[in-house]
């Protein structure tokens, strides 16, 4: 791969584990000044009216998660995630942001789930399969699209439902709407599943936007065991051309976190 040219996907890069040293404001203003359009984790933690104020200066946001609390494997929590993403959706179009992300369930700020399920049942399942219908209906009416983000269990995340992105990618896919995509994160498909670029393949149809770190370590890509260069050269034969996010801590120096996942990503 190369930087001598411009890369074929939107890049994106996460305020929240970049340049973690300073304000959150001029992390986004350091992402945006380096060419990146920028994503969000939990809208509640930020100043909303700052956040705002940036779009004057460029900033585009990509991606922010799109709930609050909740989970989709039952009434109770389905009733929370719907309300806490109806709650989310106004704050998503004032920062112009397009992608809401959601996750089997509630995550607390370790990322660990609020209330563990590691057994799923068919009738969890048919919860989900509803509670994502009804979330694909509110992103048609708000003008956005929600996403559906894989997670790993053995190392970030155990307990979390509906994790891998074979599971993320059957809900999305029975729900069948374009205001419902899978959020593919490459860094946990490799610790829960691997083989990436048929994972990449499989899910083509159905993706809202792909997140990358490599593994081990959730660092910028050429840190790890994931060769990117050749997942990007796969996905621009495949025909992908949509948003790559990187949520990676920097290895180092985040500078050079960022000009290696461009490099990574442009052909």
């Amino acid at each position: 791969m190369s930087t001598t040219g411009a890369s074929p996907f939107t890049l994106a890069v996460s305020a929240e584990m970049v340049f973690v040293d300073l304000p959150f404001a001029e992390r986004v203003r350091r992402i945006h000044a380096r060419g990146f359009q920028v994503e969000i984790w939990d809208w509640t933690r930020h100043d909303i009216d700052e956040l705002a104020g940036l779009r004057d200066e460029g900033v585009v946001y990509s991606s922010m998660t799109g709930y609050v609390r909740g989970r989709l494997s039952d009434a109770e929590g389905a009733d929370e995630l719907l309300s806490t993403a109806k709650e989310s959706v106004p704050v998503a179009q004032r920062l112009g942001i397009p992608r809401l992300n959601l996750h089997g369930t509630g995550l607390d700020d370790r990322g660990l789930p609020v209330r563990p399920e590691p057994v799923v049942t068919g009738k969890m399942w048919l919860t989900a399969r509803s509670t994502l219908a009804q979330i694909a209906e509110l992103g048609r009416s708000a003008g956005v699209t929600f996403v559906l983000e894989n997670l790993n269990t053995a190392v970030d995340h155990p307990g979390v439902p509906f994790a891998t992105a074979a599971d993320c990618l059957a809900l999305v896919e029975s729900v069948d709407s374009p205001h419902l995509r899978l959020m593919l994160d490459l860094y946990h498909a490799q610790i829960g599943e691997g083989n990436l670029i048929e994972l990449c393949r499989r899910a083509l149809p159905f993706i809202g936007e792909i997140q990358v770190a490599d593994v081990p370590g959730r660092c910028e890509p050429g840190t790890g065991e994931i060769a990117y260069p050749a997942v990007a050269r796969a996905l621009v034969e495949m025909g992908y051309t949509g948003p790559v996010g990187l949520e990676a801590f920097a290895s180092s120096d985040p500078e050079l976190a960022l000009a290696r996942f461009r490099e990574a990503f442009t052909p």
